[in-house]
């Protein structure tokens, strides 16, 4: 555990908030001036880079990365100004396109169904390396990484500058919980929590989520359970039906001034230890104190060592990513000592521990079955096994 005096007013870098919002007094004004200007089409990795860019979620970015941020990110994980950042944020487009724009001037940024959403100031285009970026942040360039594959069918071209975002961006769901980062930390001030820790989740919670998140609470306020709802991998549970797990969960098993839902939009990039960097910074952004970071942390496959993403924090001196992270082992149900527990705490040996990967845990939801108690709670498993039977 790496531990910080933590001021959970400022965001990362130590300033304020960014706010990439255009006022209300201007939008109409500025939605006029980007119906003239050449755009961009964004994909969904993209629009989800603007929304974190727009509420404050990825400060100090101010817009899509320039050269000198990209490049430092991606080979020292660090922005140009030495504050630590992990994964280049970019805007990526083909040389056509690159060709046709000007430095210093606007252009437009559109959803995938057309809409103009956002001007973004030209600050630079450069060329990239896209193989090169893969294998330096996922540590490999092969297809079979989703990740991987996301930045290498990107074009080589970026642009980079600061956007003002002027429209509320379309399809967003989950609107009751979609709290931005202001919103989180002055939800967090009404609840009189001073320490928060945030987990991180693309999966529906299971027991072993269950015992970290309530061990965590034994030592700070108030859990921010922030799934995130981005685009993640074709085979992942869908949102929605995650979304149900956890306020089931919440509403039969957590003490419930204790615990907040709230989703989180980033597109999810499968990048194990740099993406646990991220995350943590991001949660910092949104006002938490702590950040669970546990086995195979936004990992997929075999990319990436078991606790890969917990060691990657060691690179950085604590009060940088300005985040106490809680590491925790392999977590399960011992028979034999008669609760959840962990390799710290449990002396015994694996036959006695209820151990199921998650393909396992698949197929038998896929069967009908309900996976045993000690590892998936009964309603929650009830709530998975009527949506597995949906996609059939």
């Amino acid at each position: 555990m790496s531990s910080v005096a933590n001021d959970a007013i400022t965001g990362h870098g130590g300033g304020e908030l960014t706010d990439l919002k255009a006022p209300a007094s201007e939008r109409a004004a500025l939605k006029s001036h980007a119906e003239k200007l050449p755009s961009v089409k964004l994909g969904a990795r993209e629009t989800a880079d603007l929304e974190m860019l727009a509420s404050g979620a990825f400060t100090p970015l101010t817009g899509f990365m320039g050269e000198a941020d990209y490049k430092s990110s991606r080979d020292k994980m660090r922005l140009a100004s030495g504050a630590p950042w992990s994964i280049p944020i970019t805007l990526g487009v083909d040389e056509p396109t690159a060709r046709s724009f000007k430095v210093g001037s606007d252009i437009a940024l559109a959803h995938e169904g057309g809409a103009r959403i956002a001007v973004m100031k030209v600050a630079e285009i450069y060329q990239v390396d896209r193989e090169a970026e893969a294998k330096a942040v996922f540590g490999t360039s092969e297809d079979a990484h989703p990740g991987a594959k996301n930045v290498t069918s990107t074009p080589p071209y970026s642009i980079g500058g600061p956007v003002t975002l002027f429209e509320e961006i379309p399809g967003r769901t989950f609107m009751e919980y979609r709290l931005e980062p202001r919103a989180t930390r002055a939800a967090f001030r009404e609840r009189g929590w001073k320490k928060i820790v945030a987990f991180q989740t693309r999966n529906p919670t299971h027991r072993a989520h269950e015992y970290i998140q309530k061990a965590a609470l034994e030592i700070c306020d108030g859990l921010l359970l922030h799934p995130l709802v981005g685009e993640t991998k074709g085979d992942d549970v869908p949102a929605a039906v995650r979304m149900e797990t956890y306020k089931v969960l919440i509403d039969l098993y957590y003490p419930k001034n204790r615990v907040m839902l709230s989703v989180m939009p980033a597109h999810m990039r499968y990048g194990g230890p740099r993406e646990a960097i991220l995350h943590a910074i991001i949660r910092r952004n949104y006002g938490c104190t702590h950040f669970i970071v546990g086995r195979d942390h936004a990992g997929v496959g075999s990319y990436y060592g078991t606790y890969d993403a917990q060691k990657i924090f060691d690179n950085f001196k604590p009060e940088e990513i300005g985040i106490t992270t809680l590491n925790f082992e392999n977590t399960f149900f011992c028979k034999k000592c008669e609760s959840m527990a962990s390799f710290k705490t449990c002396p015994h040996a694996d036959a006695d521990r209820l151990l199921l990967s998650g393909t396992k845990v698949r197929e038998l939801l896929r069967a009908g079955q309900a996976p045993p108690p000690e590892y998936t709670r009964p309603e929650l498993a009830k709530i998975l096994i009527e949506a597995m039977q949906e996609k059939k």
